[in-house]
């Protein structure tokens, strides 16, 4: 209870919770921009934020901590702008991966909290494949690539499941008429490859 790990573990919990909401609102701009790509793309990394707060909060609970008082800075991603908010996710989940988490498992470490110290160091691995995955999907934006391709590639539709093929998605699904913004490349679908 008078451990430095404590603290930590309360700050990852609200990282990991705060970066779940963040998530869900950029999510939410997403899909009034028409998309429903990165609405996807966000939500799905936030229900896995979700998974790491609660490693965190049962870390907390079996160490018998009721009420945890820590002082921590945490970002508020001001921008409406899906190309911004990827970009600043992106910045976020390295800073977890390259900075907060080792220090977090180090000090976990020291402390004699080998598990904790293990599952920071886990998560800190997830935290960068999801600046990978919003690297991704910003660089497509940012090369205005996201529903254009300059090679034959495959499309499928969010909504229905449609795959065709081409160089660039179709303006309206042919199968269910949802618009383009539903449409990833097939190769970058979590569930096909």
């Amino acid at each position: 209870r008078d451990s430095v790990t404590k603290d930590n573990l309360l700050r990852a919990f609200a990282g990991e919770s705060q970066a779940r909401n963040r998530y869900t609102f950029a999510a939410g701009i997403c899909q009034q921009g028409k998309l429903q790509v990165l609405e996807q793309i966000f939500l799905y990394t936030a229900g896995q934020e979700k998974e790491h707060a609660e490693v965190f909060y049962n870390h907390l609970k079996k160490g018998g901590c009721e009420n945890v008082t820590i002082t921590a800075n945490y970002p508020i991603d001001l921008p409406d702008q899906p190309l911004q908010l990827l970009e600043l996710a992106r910045r976020h989940e390295l800073d977890e991966f390259g900075d907060i988490y080792p220090a977090f498992a180090e000090k976990a470490q020291e402390e004699g909290f080998a598990e904790a110290a293990r599952h920071f160091r886990q998560i800190a691995g997830i935290e960068k494949v999801h600046a990978q995955r919003f690297e991704r999907f910003a660089k497509l934006m940012a090369e205005d690539k996201l529903f254009v391709s300059s090679v034959e590639t495959g499309w499928m539709c969010l909504n229905c499941g449609h795959v065709l093929y081409g160089t660039k998605a179709p303006g309206k699904c042919p199968v269910c008429d949802h618009d383009q913004g539903y449409f990833i490349r097939l190769e970058l679908s979590p569930y096909e490859r």
